[in-house]
């Protein structure tokens, strides 16, 4: 009740713009929640980690393995989100840290529930889960059923975590299972360009979409990415296509949803074989990377009367040209900006300056 209490004081004082989050902590037995807390003020207090005069940290609260760090001035919280990366290591071991910006409109902690059974024939579903609860212990885990099924919980960087763990899971699949699909299915299936057509919020299990692989691309690589990553590092980054031309392969692209699926082979015959997983390895480990320095905002369009919307995406165009770095994809029920935790921040706080100001 304290760690309510406390929020709402800073709320009370007009602090959340001088208040990040801090997320990734984590507890140990041997050791106590003040002496944490005392750890993350001078982790934050210290100027070569951008950071300044803190007026308060509060630490525990309801979601695991996050913070608040409330700073004396607003200018020092921005420093600290623009640095990104933070660490922290004394007796505690190593603790890499995410930190955003506080909001009171965005729910500090996530609760999903997953259907695992897809994975059951491939995996031992109470191993898997082990593992999962190893590589992200911010989370929070419900039993397991029967019919695979489980809820987690934590803050929505941790469940965006987990969301990157399940669709490297999901690729392994995909080029597990691909070696084992038998000649005689090959003459029943679709035309890559009829499939390619598709609706992209169709839904389909792992060997479904095992079993529509290009022939063209059969002897290639191939390797599934969040969409939204892969929109930013296909538009924002000079890197893709440059890394395409060099290596002298081809990209064909599926986009199922939340899930992008990518087929690589090499654009002339002859050319080193390897090509094709030099370039798989380099796109995967540098869409990695974005995926924890991204972040996505949403302005909901439905529901809002045709001047609104007009404003909305108005006011987007029209801080397009000046926040390079931001992705913006336009939808007829909403609208997304993709970008740095800074950008994303900033850009969805002109948008709503500039809308305030034209329906005056």
């Amino acid at each position: 009740m304290a760690v309510s209490a406390s929020v709402l004081n800073a709320r009370a004082s007009n602090a959340s713009e001088r208040t990040v989050v801090v997320d990734g902590l984590l507890a140990h037995p041997w050791s106590s929640d003040q002496v944490l807390s005392r750890i993350v003020k001078n982790h934050f207090q210290d100027i070569k980690n951008e950071g300044g005069s803190v007026e308060d940290v509060i630490y525990p609260t309801r979601t695991k393995g996050v913070a608040y760090v409330i700073f004396k001035e607003k200018k020092v919280a921005e420093n600290v989100i623009r640095k990104k990366k933070h660490s922290l290591a004394e007796e505690f071991g190593p603790m890499e840290l995410t930190v955003s910006h506080f909001c009171e409109k965005v729910f500090s902690s996530v609760k999903a529930l997953l259907d695992l059974s897809v994975f059951r024939s491939q995996f031992v579903l109470e191993t898997f889960v082990m593992d999962l609860q190893r590589k992200i212990p911010t989370l929070c885990f419900s039993p397991l059923d029967c019919n695979g099924r489980i809820s987690v919980q934590g803050s929505f960087v941790a469940v965006e975590r987990l969301k990157e763990c399940l669709l490297l899971k999901a690729r392994f699949l995909l080029e597990k299972n691909r070696h084992f699909i038998s000649e005689g299915e090959k003459g029943n299936r679709q035309s890559p360009q009829r499939r390619l057509q598709r609706s992209h919020t169709s839904q389909e299990s792992p060997r479904s979409l095992v079993s529509e692989i290009p022939e063209t691309t059969r002897s290639g690589e191939m390797l599934v990415l969040d969409t939204d990553v892969f929109l930013y590092l296909k538009n924002k980054s000079k890197l893709y296509e440059s890394t395409l031309k060099k290596f002298h392969v081809l990209c064909q692209e599926r986009v199922d949803g939340e899930i992008t699926t990518i087929y690589i082979k090499s654009a002339q015959d002859g050319s080193v074989p390897n090509n094709e997983k030099i370039v798989k390895e380099f796109i995967e480990k540098y869409s990695h990377s974005l995926h924890f320095e991204l972040r996505k905002e949403t302005f909901v369009l439905e529901g809002k009367d045709d001047t609104e919307k007009k404003y909305i995406k108005l006011a987007c165009e029209e801080l397009s040209s000046r926040y390079l770095q931001v992705l913006i994809n336009f939808y007829k029920t909403h609208i997304d900006i993709v970008g740095s935790s800074s950008d994303t921040y900033s850009f969805k706080k002109e948008v709503k300056k500039s809308i305030r100001q034209k329906v005056r």
